[in-house]
């Protein structure tokens, strides 16, 4: 594994002297991300590439961590980035419902590292999964307002629902082409049943018709906090079916993830899930998408 060359599309940094109120307060009830209490501290840039010493790491994305201050976050990335080379780019948090959206929005913009937005709207009847107090921001007219904005600011939008939200998903991708959009966690397969299954793949298919959109494997364990190459094997090689090794790039979600697994482990599994594809598909997914998607 150590010869492939890796773009990590989607990773976090952390600087406890800053807020991040998921990190703070009572851990318990655990949310379904398990018992975060490893990750209450600072994860720096040293960190990570600790994690993932003994691969050829050539880029990485952050993706906003939920700081208290999203504006200082992305300066404190930028920071980051122009001292050590990496992250290679950022993706801000910008609330899309937010009556100063707008300004917001264009602040990031003007910040060189940034790539693109994320407004997480996974919702969930069980408050143990949900992000959000209600099921219908997509088609909230101040929200959509502000997502149709994004391509003339050079941005796009990282997108994480849930599979009950991908059919809305899709029907938004169909509104907006003029918008690039990247599926986070390959659409959060949270349901391991039969129907479960059904419903993440229709959604999947219904939003890989899109050709606005691309997706990323990440945060598998997330929702499989055991898992091992066989749990996970379905879920990676059908969302590379559906959506197609140029439109599929890999993430480590690290640190969240390493309540799972290892770095090495991750990859490894990636790899070799993987081995009966091409060398050029195997670029795509393990570099080349990441890098169009996010203009490395």
């Amino acid at each position: 594994m150590a010869e492939l060359q890796i773009v990590d599309a989607h990773h976090h940094l952390t600087d406890l002297s800053r807020s991040y109120p998921w990190l703070e307060g009572p851990a318990e009830p655990f949310r379904y991300h398990g018992d975060d209490r490893p990750l209450r501290r600072s994860y720096s840039l040293d960190d990570y590439l600790a994690d993932t010493r003994g691969f050829e790491l050539i880029g990485s994305v952050h993706i906003e961590n939920g700081a208290l201050s999203p504006e200082d976050e992305t300066r404190w990335i930028a920071a980051v980035a122009a001292e050590r080379g990496l992250p290679s780019a950022h993706v801000a948090k910008v609330s899309l419902l937010d009556p100063d959206a707008a300004a917001q929005l264009r602040a990031h913009a003007e910040v060189g590292i940034v790539r693109g937005i994320r407004d997480i709207l996974n919702w969930h009847p069980d408050p143990v999964y949900t992000h959000r107090d209600r099921a219908d921001i997509m088609t909230d007219p101040v929200w959509r307002t502000n997502f149709a904005s994004l391509s003339g600011l050079g941005l796009s939008f990282d997108l994480q629902v849930f599979p009950s939200q991908l059919l809305e998903a899709a029907e938004l991708a169909a509104e907006h082409p003029e918008v690039s959009i990247v599926l986070d966690h390959a659409g959060m397969p949270i349901g391991r049943d039969r129907s479960s299954r059904a419903e993440w793949a229709t959604g999947m298919r219904s939003l890989a018709a899109r050709e606005n959109v691309v997706t990323k494997v990440s945060a598998l364990g997330t929702n499989d906090h055991d898992w091992t190459r066989e749990s996970i094997t379905p879920f990676v090689l059908e969302t590379i079916e559906i959506f197609g090794p140029s439109r599929t790039m890999f993430g480590s979600n690290f640190p969240v993830d390493s309540l799972y697994s290892s770095f090495g482990e991750l990859f490894d599994a990636f790899d070799e899930l993987t081995t009966d594809l091409s060398d050029e598909e195997r670029h795509e997914l393990f570099v080349a998408t990441a890098t169009r998607a996010y203009r490395l």
